[in-house]
């Protein structure tokens, strides 16, 4: 059979080549296979493997971890006495002042969600500040929210409607301009939560008491459940991939380090280490974990509560998706160039606690971890079946990422049986995630880049529902994009070669990658597919 198609291809007087032009590029590959491309694909190879191994090591560490604080029930909060404490604030009466911050920028479909939820959290009126920090640059959206501030003000509550007329900062620096109003210097803890974020009505009474009980703690952060995640596939495999960092990588950093990257929002922070640790700065597009490490470096603790969960939603659509990636991968990155010296310097933390940051939180799970998925799986495996020289073995092609997917998996068992749609999609997604890292690296262009993630709220059962009166307009650049659908030629090419001349049936998963590539390629992937 093998024989036949070879024919087909290569030797059919029907298929008119260039004899010529063929033997010529046969000869250049011949003459620079063994003296070059060997070598290279070697050393590439090698160094892949070494990565590859560090990222295995991490992830048995976490699995270790996670299976010590499970058996014996050493969660860290649960040290904590939190019903005690809250018994006692009750008795006393001696409730602290807290600030609630909700960030904003034209969130049009989920504003009255978040501001809604907030204002009927569960916690004495004239203790409670809602600050809601609207830098929309819609007239009619601002006028929209304000009036929703004050139904809420009108109903009792202490709602603050703070405006910009510039982004400076984005995020950061709106919420540095809402710490600096005149009413925050009651306030000893400041809450965040993102446009999108609907808190249940205990929230304070389950994070506050933590930080009462213990005044070395800066900062307890809630993980997220997502209220979206069976919309479509590429929610479900996003799902797959954030419930790991909840549930493995947040809780190790908790249990052992008492250190995790800050998310951003569903979390509260003492106020008193945040200006300790310099107040939000703009500098990356993570301002999140910035503060978290600086404050880290001051000595302050953090806590990370694993079974409470706040409702958001997860990015619908690719588009949307591509854009928060690019921003969790390259702010990463950009952020461990400007820090990995202040890290090594500082003489407030533990050896161990450096270590901690600048290899495992840092070089493996921000930048090895693209590189690896992208770099070895996609491009140097394929490239030994073009190149017999270079061998490499089952354990080290096929077992040791196994073991990593497995133990990345095993957090959403309701999601086990797409197993292998996640492993092409994040696959898919490692070209995005390893070019954004090297541009953070870099400090390259876009290293600044900031797009807010578009929200759908409650308005996506109606899009489902409604027929549209409108086709929603594309543009071919937006949907086509060149890397991905060059890789997937370059797999579709390894496939074929390794079907026709392959003694295994590597072609089978090549010619899944390669299909994968090419969809994402062409913009068919996410809830919403323009026509």
């Amino acid at each position: 059979m093998r024989q036949t198609m070879r024919n087909l291809v290569f030797q059919n007087p029907g298929i008119r080549v260039s004899t010529n032009t063929t033997q010529s590029l046969n000869h250049a590959w011949e003459r620079i296979r063994v003296p070059v491309v060997v070598p290279t694909l070697h050393l590439a190879m090698y160094i892949c493997i070494a990565m590859s191994v560090m990222l295995f090591l991490e992830r048995i560490y976490m699995a270790i971890v996670i299976a010590g604080v499970k058996c014996f029930g050493k969660k860290r909060y649960t040290k904590y006495k939190l019903e005690s404490i809250k018994e006692d604030l009750e008795k006393n009466k001696n409730y602290p002042m807290v600030l609630v911050q909700i960030p904003m920028f034209n969130e049009k479909e989920v504003y009255k969600l978040s501001i809604g939820a907030v204002c009927g959290l569960s916690w004495p009126s004239d203790r409670l500040v809602v600050q809601v920090l609207d830098d929309s640059t819609n007239e009619v959206l601002r006028t929209l929210v304000d009036l929703e501030c004050r139904k809420w003000m009108e109903r009792g509550i202490n709602v603050k409607y703070e405006t910009r007329n510039n982004r400076n900062g984005y995020k950061a620096g709106a919420l540095k301009e809402g710490l600096k109003k005149q009413y925050v210097d009651d306030c000893e803890f400041v809450v965040i939560f993102d446009a999108d974020f609907q808190p249940e009505e205990d929230f304070l009474w389950r994070t506050i008491p933590y930080l009462l009980d213990n005044p070395e703690l800066a900062l307890v952060q809630a993980r997220w459940k997502f209220v979206n995640a069976d919309e479509c596939l590429m929610t479900r495999l996003q799902e797959m991939s954030l419930d790991y960092h909840f549930s493995v990588e947040q809780e190790v950093g908790s249990s052992t380090c008492s250190f995790f990257g800050f998310n951003g929002t569903a979390g509260v922070w003492r106020i008193r280490a945040v200006n300790d640790a310099g107040g939000w700065k703009d500098r990356t597009t993570v301002e999140d974990m910035d503060l978290a490490v600086r404050a880290s470096l001051k000595g302050w603790k953090f806590l990370f509560v694993g079974d409470l969960a706040v409702k958001n939603e997860l990015p619908s659509t690719f588009k949307a998706y591509r854009f928060q990636q690019h921003r969790w991968s390259c702010g990463p990155a950009n952020l461990f160039r400007k820090m990995i010296k202040e890290i090594i310097l500082c003489e407030r933390v533990s050896v161990w606690k450096k270590f901690h940051l600048i290899y495992g939180f840092f070089f493996v799970r921000k930048i090895i971890a693209h590189w690896v998925t992208f770099f070895f799986y996609c491009v140097v495996i394929p490239a030994t079946i073009l190149v017999p020289e270079v061998h490499l073995t089952k354990p080290l092609a096929i077992y040791l990422p196994a073991t990593i997917t497995i133990l990345n998996a095993a957090c959403t068992p309701r999601s086990f049986h797409l197993l292998v749609f996640w492993i092409l999609f994040e696959n898919v997604m490692s070209l995005h995630r390893s070019k954004a890292a090297i541009i953070g690296l870099l400090e390259a262009s876009r290293v600044n880049e900031w797009v807010v993630t578009e929200k759908l709220g409650n308005t996506m059962k109606q899009k489902y529902s409604a027929k549209a009166s409108k086709k929603p307009r594309s543009r071919i650049g937006e949907r086509i994009h060149v890397l991905e659908l060059l890789m997937g030629m370059y797999m579709l090419h390894c496939a074929i070669y390794n079907m026709l001349f392959g003694n295994d049936h590597f072609f089978i998963y090549l010619f899944l990658q390669a299909g994968a590539f090419f969809i994402v390629g062409i913009g068919y992937v996410g809830t919403f597919v323009p026509n």
